[in-house]
């Protein structure tokens, strides 16, 4: 027995899951070459999919990876999205350590308004009076 499964369009389940603003976005991905199923590169974005399938692509700075687990029948709100998908993305790796914004100095550097008063009133005091 040949049972059919239901199946969507890639393009248009990627943007039902909201990983794309456009469904336009998600068929140039596709068409692009970008984009695997079960490891198989698809060029065409009416490939269809169905519930189990591991999709591969790359969003942004980083590649994506999920499972199908609805087709879904509308662009809804994002909890309905999330629902239609098991994200396998690996954990980003962590960033490395950046400098802090500011770095405070014990010394050095460009005196205060304070300090320059009091460096002022020290030079005044150690200055000798040769009486002009």
């Amino acid at each position: 027995m040949n049972e059919s499964r239901a199946t969507i369009r890639v393009d248009k389940w990627l943007w039902y899951a909201r990983f794309f603003k456009t469904r336009g976005l998600a068929a140039k991905l596709v068409s692009g070459g970008h984009l695997r199923v079960n490891s198989n590169r698809i060029a065409k974005a009416a490939h269809a999919i169905g519930a189990g399938d591991t999709l591969t692509f790359p969003q942004g700075n980083r590649i994506r990876v999920v499972t199908v687990l609805d087709l879904g029948t509308r662009r809804g709100p994002a909890p309905e999205a999330q629902a239609l998908y098991d994200d396998l993305t690996p954990a980003p790796e962590p960033a490395p350590e950046a400098r802090p914004a500011r770095i405070e100095r014990d010394s050095g550097g460009r005196p205060t308004k304070k300090e320059r008063r009091a460096l002022d009133g020290l030079r005044a005091r150690d200055t000798p009076d040769d009486g002009r």
